[in-house]
């Protein structure tokens, strides 16, 4: 994450129109999954778009996102595109993901136009649903948008709709990019005869990818403390950061406690009960509480034992100083080498750990490392969400002046249109398309990408999913969740007392929206009753388990690329 930094280009140019998209087409926009003459055409549409919008006195438009290289790219070089192509100037802003989600607060609060469109995490959807002040872009594409939507959008060739979607079936936000948490590891010291052996003959089990956390706690304690050294330097078997910052949060939030098997069965997300360990009624769309005494899991023994490993193995397997680490200090530890294996590890990070001269990769340009599936608690059951997937979306306010929508909407379209979707996924390593997934483009990459390609053509894919509509107020609630985990990171609270806590004040927040007007399914808080009463009921919040570590699960990593190729998720 980084300071603000605004793009400003010279004034539209007058001579904006095909000659402009062809020069694009012919150099920036390739490779694309279109042929040239399809790229022209499509550009001849946002052309045409942008030529009414220009009449009513539309000429310049501003945008916000985060910083992370695909927008980065968007920022510098799609922003200019566009500009150049239909001479509509773009504005598009880089800030920090913390700052995206004030000045959208603020101009929920206020009604005032901060930003005509804004890339905005699709964990918002029960947020932008619940308050009404975000246009369905179902409604706008039949409406006031029409004219203004792309014939060649083709949003079934997006994979991250189903994350966009409310439970009313409309679509409020437009994937623009997305990135899943995988697990990490060295493959070339995986496959170091001389440590299988040495693994196996004190585990009994082989040394290859972790399926369940007994094995990539064992992996973790192996290296840490049985290997030590390799080739002269110090080797940790696990990586994580746990510094008291708000980063801390989207280390749980982004699905921590699912991993480990705290929610009900359920994709994307648990039904009744979700990652969050917050219950909705039967209506499927009514919080009634995130406490165990409410019927939620906030605080159950799963959450528990997720918190507790957590703090366990940042402190026995990790480099000493990973306690003090946000988690943009901890993002490029495992490149320097030391690091045998990350249990939670964002693919956004792939092409800074393709750089050559990197300690993890080889001379040749292809990566020591490899992604796979992250291992499952011991709770998690077969059918439940297995990791989170950050899904960056496009979202319009019904405050925005109508006609600035428009053209930010044109924009949105333009940036993840397949003329450069393909191009955008190469540098950004972030898709958004199953046809750019599919090129052959991303074949040729594949040998340099350890594993990514493999694994957004899996069937794994679909149990990596965002922050679902069961959270009724995402900016309030995240919040909670980085103060309380620091508590039990620092000793002053156990994980019990810590998730307790936590559970109590979510329930304390929701308790307090039942009378924020919001427009739809706003929270309802159950009485509260004897915990056991839920757990007795077969579902989360599940009741503890007598053994939480279960014997070691492994795959060997070739396997788990042939399944993939079958169709099967291992």
């Amino acid at each position: 994450m980084v300071l603000a930094v605004a793009c400003a280009f010279a004034a539209p140019m007058a001579f904006a129109g095909p000659a402009e998209a062809q020069k694009w087409v012919d150099s920036e926009f390739q490779p694309s999954t279109l042929t040239k003459q399809q790229q022209l055409e499509e550009m001849k549409w946002f052309i045409a778009a942008a030529d009414k919008l220009k009449k009513a006195g539309i000429t310049e438009i501003n945008v916000v996102s985060e910083t992370i290289d695909t927008h980065s790219y968007e920022s510098k070089t799609l922003a200019k595109a566009f500009t150049e192509i239909t001479g509509i100037k773009v504005n598009h802003d880089l800030i920090q993901e913390g700052d995206v989600v004030e000045k959208l607060q603020t101009q929920m609060q206020s009604g005032k136009n901060i930003y005509d469109g804004w890339i905005s995490d699709s964990d918002l959807i029960g947020t932008h649903y619940r308050y009404g002040q975000i246009v369905p872009l179902t409604d706008f594409m039949a409406g006031e948008g029409k004219e203004f939507t792309s014939p060649t959008l083709d949003l079934k060739d997006f994979i991250g709709t189903r994350f966009t979607t409310a439970p009313d079936g409309k679509l409020y936000q437009l994937p623009d990019q997305q990135f899943a948490n995988l697990y990490w590891f060295r493959a070339d010291w995986f496959d170091r005869a001389d440590l299988k052996k040495k693994f196996k003959d004190k585990y009994g089990y082989e040394l290859g990818v972790p399926v369940n956390w007994s094995a990539y706690e064992d992996i973790a304690n192996f290296f840490t403390n049985d290997v030590k050294e390799i080739d002269g330097v110090k080797v940790y078997g696990h990586m994580d950061y746990g510094k008291k910052d708000p980063s801390l949060g989207w280390r749980f939030t982004d699905a921590w406690l699912s991993m480990a098997g705290t929610a009900d069965k359920g994709i994307p997300n648990g039904q009744p009960v979700d990652e969050w360990g917050i219950r909705v009624g039967d209506d499927k769309c009514t919080p009634v509480g995130a406490s165990m005494s409410r019927g939620g899991a906030t605080n159950s023994p799963a959450a528990v034992y997720a918190l507790t490993k957590y703090i366990d193995w940042m402190k026995k397997y990790a480099p000493p100083q990973a306690i003090g680490m946000t988690f943009s200090e901890a993002g490029p530890v495992p490149a320097q080498g030391n690091v045998a294996q990350q249990i939670f590890w964002y693919t956004a990070f792939t092409s800074s750990m393709n750089k050559p001269g990197l300690a993890v990769v080889n001379k040749d340009g292809t990566p020591k490392w490899r992604m796979a599936p992250s291992p499952h608690g011991p709770y998690w059951k077969d059918g439940m969400q297995n990791g989170y997937q950050d899904v960056g979306s496009w979202t319009f306010f019904k405050s925005t002046p109508l006609q600035r929508r428009q053209a930010a909407w044109l924009y949105a379209q333009f940036v993840t249109a397949k003329t450069v979707s393909l191009k955008k996924t190469l540098v950004g390593l972030t898709p958004i398309r199953e046809s750019d997934i599919q090129s052959k483009a991303m074949t040729d990459m594949a040998p340099k990408l350890g594993g990514f390609v493999e694994f957004y053509r899996s069937p794994a894919r679909v149990a990596w999913t965002p922050t679902g509509t069961n959270v009724p107020d995402y900016p309030k609630l995240a919040q909670l969740w980085w103060k309380n985990v620091a508590t039990a990171v620092t000793g002053e609270q156990t994980p019990q007392g810590a998730m307790d806590n936590l559970a109590k004040e979510m329930d304390g927040v929701m308790s307090r929206l039942q009378r924020a007007g919001m427009k739809a399914c706003a929270p309802k808080l159950n009485p509260e009753t004897d915990p056991k009463q839920w757990m007795a009921k077969g579902g989360a919040p599940w009741p503890k388990l007598a053994n939480e570590k279960p014997k070691g699960e492994t795959v060997p990593y070739e396997q788990l690329l042939k399944a993939w190729k079958e169709g099967r998720v291992r």
